[in-house]
């Protein structure tokens, strides 16, 4: 039994960058696609589909990771700040800013996720799910 679905996304995508795999294969939930969406909308990965596969037709998310032209990946660094043993939850003026403004905080809020300056913008706070940067 996994606890910490999230960390397990990011964790993935942290090893398939380091690995320099194309490709990503996640097990689908609508929380685990919602902050893919965001990644890709701030252009941390290049695209997000819905698959099912294998002979039970398990629900995946497929993220297709963006390189540069060095084959860097996209992202240097990817973190979960709110766990299942420690949640942390920041107000609108509260929230921080990632490398000055270089990176981005995925937050979930009562209007759903979103980024720090959504959020900022929106004057509304929430649990500080992770960072990119």
């Amino acid at each position: 039994m996994m606890t910490d679905p999230i960390s397990d996304m990011l964790a993935r995508l942290r090893n398939a960058a380091m690995a320099r795999h194309d490709v990503a294969r996640i097990p689908a939930s609508r929380i685990k696609k919602s902050i893919a969406e965001l990644l890709q909308r701030e252009g941390y990965i290049s695209s997000v589909s819905e698959d099912e596969v294998g002979p039970e037709r398990r629900k995946t998310i497929t993220v297709v990771l963006k390189y540069g032209g060095d084959k860097s990946c996209a992202f240097a660094g990817i973190r979960r700040v709110s766990k299942p043993g420690r949640r942390v939850y920041v107000g609108h003026s509260s929230i921080p800013r990632v490398l000055n403004g270089l990176g981005v905080s995925i937050l979930s809020t009562s209007h759903g996720l979103m980024t720090d300056k959504e959020a900022r913008q929106k004057k509304v706070g929430g649990e500080l799910l992770c960072e990119v940067w």
